[in-house]
Order: structure tokens, then C-alpha cells, then sequence
């Protein structure tokens, strides 16, 4: 519902810009999973996933565009998360 479309980076290849201090955050479940927002508007542009906790997992819709190559789409079972989640590391 909320069109979030996952971009998994390494955390090295993510830059925060703008103020810490505009962005909160909320666990639940696991407390794995680091689920940031925007203090003012709402929007999650980014989190740190349950699936690769040493990543971020950035919204690519909150990309400007012309700031990276290429991507493409690959649907996933969320709602067997467990059971697939192998599916999202055969490149890692």
C-alpha cells in the first residue's frame, strides 16, 4: 500500500542528505528490520531489511531520476517471507 519499491544497496553506497534529525525510525517483530521516516512528511525512503541487515534497503521511487544506470523489477513472495527470502540473496 504504501508503493514502496526496494532498492538493497551495501551500506557504504548510502549517503544520508539531509539533517538526522528529520528522519525517525520504528522496529517491530524481529527489531531486526530499521524502518525509517521522515519526521514531516512520512515517507519511508529508506531501512535497514531484516534480509540483509549489514544493507539498506531504499525506496527507488524516492530517487531523483538520473542519479543511477539501470534497474529492474523482480517480484517476491512477501507473504511467505520466509520461506523465499534464500531468493533474495542468489546475487549477494
Amino acid at each position: 500500500m504504501t508503493g514502496y519499491l526496494h532498492l538493497i544497496i551495501e551500506k557504504s553506497a548510502f549517503r544520508l542528505v539531509s539533517d538526522e534529525g528529520d528522519i525517525s525510525c520504528y522496529t517491530f517483530n524481529t527489531g531486526v528490520a530499521k524502518h525509517y521516516f521522515c519526521g514531516h512528511c512520512g515517507i519511508k525512503s529508506f531501512y535497514v531489511p531484516r534480509s540483509h541487515p549489514d544493507g539498506i534497503s531504499v525506496n527507488a521511487r524516492c530517487i531523483d531520476p538520473g542519479t543511477f544506470e539501470s534497474s529492474g523489477i523482480e517480484d517476491f513472495d512477501g507473504e511467505n517471507w520466509e520461506k523465499n527470502i534464500h531468493l533474495l540473496h542468489q546475487d549477494s
